[in-house]
């Protein structure tokens, strides 16, 4: 349920009202706009009557929410939410390139990598420590290992990581970490998205193989009802009946989140295709869509990597592909991080 509050409300009625729906063990989700103030409440709703509400002389209006997900709701938060991550501001216009290997591998390759995306413009490093592999027998990544040269490279770089969790029992790990990624693999591991609730470490969400939108953003529900508001969407593709690609980018995921929610998304065109050669003009598709930013896999020698080097850019196809993000970027009136 929302309360929509008349303009210029006195704060003291305002706040008798607050304390009314916390006195019958509501949480409140308060959101102020430029010209409208708004309280989602959430809990057990079915017990308010809204003849009672609307008897308080602060309140214009009450409208029940008939979706599963609240919090993340656009209507309970009309503007759009700005994460801010280590000076950087994503979502709202501004617009993000995160960009680096599937997997670290050495200090040199990291190092490397690092000091390139972030030479052509990106403004996280990627890179897996932890690697969800589909046989026991692939790489599995450096783990802990692998997130030390994260934050060497991060030392020596200045760019913010975003690398991806993959048990709870990591979560102290990873204190260090500027994003945490939640993989697709694990999107419905609800046990991991309370203890990313409670962390409030910012969390790139991806979207489930065969996630629907619905459970996308129930995903992001579980992580906001934990306290954690700093969450950001990536739609990487979805399984269907295709086997030429890897999987199908559901690019209309971007304007129906953003009707939906209020919450940043991103597009991942790497594991959206599985080849490189697809990478750019899947990224082109996702400016054009409102998308507010892009991960993309970027190697110093994608031939030899240990992880998905089919779909890794090699690190002068990344600068002609940064290029051009840059213009179109530019065109759609996007401001590019970092300033």
């Amino acid at each position: 349920m929302i309360v929509i509050l008349k303009p210029n409300s006195e704060q003291e009625r305002i706040d008798r009202l607050m304390q009314h729906f916390k006195d019958m063990g509501l949480a409140i989700h308060y959101s102020q706009g430029e010209n409208t103030t708004i309280f989602g409440l959430v809990g057990d709703t079915t017990k308010l009557d809204e003849g009672d509400i609307m008897a308080y002389d602060v309140v214009e209006r009450v409208q029940r929410v008939s979706e599963p997900f609240k919090a993340v709701n656009r209507k309970f938060h009309p503007e759009d939410t700005v994460i801010e991550v280590a000076g950087r501001k994503i979502g709202a216009g501004y617009f993000n390139v995160m960009a680096g290997p599937c997997s670290v591998e050495s200090e040199a390759q990291i190092v490397e990598v690092a000091e390139a995306v972030k030479k052509a413009g990106a403004s996280f490093l990627r890179g897996g420590a932890f690697k969800p592999r589909t046989s026991p027998y692939s790489f599995q990544g450096l783990e802990a290992e692998g997130l030390k040269l994260l934050l060497e490279a991060k030392r020596q770089t200045g760019l913010p990581i975003v690398t991806e969790i993959m048990s709870e029992k990591h979560l102290d790990l990873f204190a260090d970490v500027d994003i945490i990624q939640l993989g697709a693999r694990n999107m419905q591991n609800f046990m991991l998205l309370k203890e990313l609730g409670a962390s409030g470490k910012p969390i790139l969400l991806k979207r489930g193989l065969s996630a629907t939108m619905e459970e996308f953003l129930m995903a992001a529900e579980y992580i906001f009802a934990g306290g954690n508001t700093n969450v950001i969407l990536c739609e990487r593709g979805i399984r269907t009946f295709e086997k030429m690609i890897r999987n199908n980018l559901d690019i209309s995921a971007v304007p129906l989140a953003k009707t939906l929610s209020h919450l940043p998304i991103i597009i991942d065109p790497s594991h959206a295709a599985g080849r490189r050669d697809m990478v750019q003009p899947l990224s082109r598709a996702a400016i054009a869509a409102g998308a507010d930013g892009l991960i993309i896999e970027a190697h110093n020698d994608p031939k030899h990597a240990l992880c998905d080097g089919a779909q890794s850019l090699d690190l002068p196809q990344f600068d002609t592909v940064m290029a051009d993000i840059k213009r179109r970027a530019a065109f759609e009136g996007r401001e590019m991080m970092p300033l």
